[in-house]
């Protein structure tokens, strides 16, 4: 049995999604990345009485994207990369939590584009805080790097100078708070 981190108390907790963050990051053209954000739609934090009985539910929502380029977003949400109209979420629901000290992971099944694999989410748990309408939250960070082509997402072209167009790895950061609901 692995105790809670200091300052965190059992309870259910609804990620705030005004206050959260969900970004990523891939290469293009092998010299420059491109970063955006996702919507997060939904998601809600289980905290038992150990890390053990912790779980974790989250929904993104691909239409939502925002490289600051209309046109990439169009094409990020077009059958090209993630069919945000037959794909709108992506999804993460936890399997287990697991700590070393103060490094924790969780293991979890992360859906894009319909496709579905498990996946190490290292997080950071950044704290707790009363904010100014008496609500009491729970902060975290996470980053993860995933391969497109695990998840479907093989379109590229290829460069004159060799190469292609779109990088295959792709950092994922999520940056979120959490209302204690109960």
């Amino acid at each position: 049995m692995t105790a809670l981190p200091a300052g965190l108390v059992a309870g259910s907790y609804t990620i705030d999604a005004s206050h959260s963050t969900a970004s990523f990051s891939v290469r293009h053209a092998g010299i420059a990345k491109v970063r955006g954000t996702i919507g997060i739609a939904d998601g809600t934090i289980t905290v038992g009485e150990d890390l053990e009985s912790a779980a974790v539910r989250a929904e993104l929502d691909a239409t939502s994207v925002n490289t600051g380029d209309e046109n990439r977003d169009a094409h990020l949400k077009s059958a090209d990369f993630w069919h945000a109209e037959e794909n709108p979420a992506w999804t993460f629901v936890s399997q287990k939590v697991t700590t070393d000290g103060e490094d924790y992971a969780i293991v979890g099944e992360l859906t894009i584009n319909g496709v579905t694999n498990t996946v190490e989410l290292p997080t950071e748990f950044t704290g707790t805080a009363t904010d100014p309408f008496g609500n009491p939250r729970a902060g975290f960070e996470a980053e993860l790097e995933i391969s497109r082509k695990d998840f479907g997402l093989t379109w590229n072209a290829a460069l004159e100078t060799g190469g292609v167009l779109v990088g295959d790895k792709v950092k994922i950061a999520l940056d979120v708070s959490a209302i204690k609901a109960d």
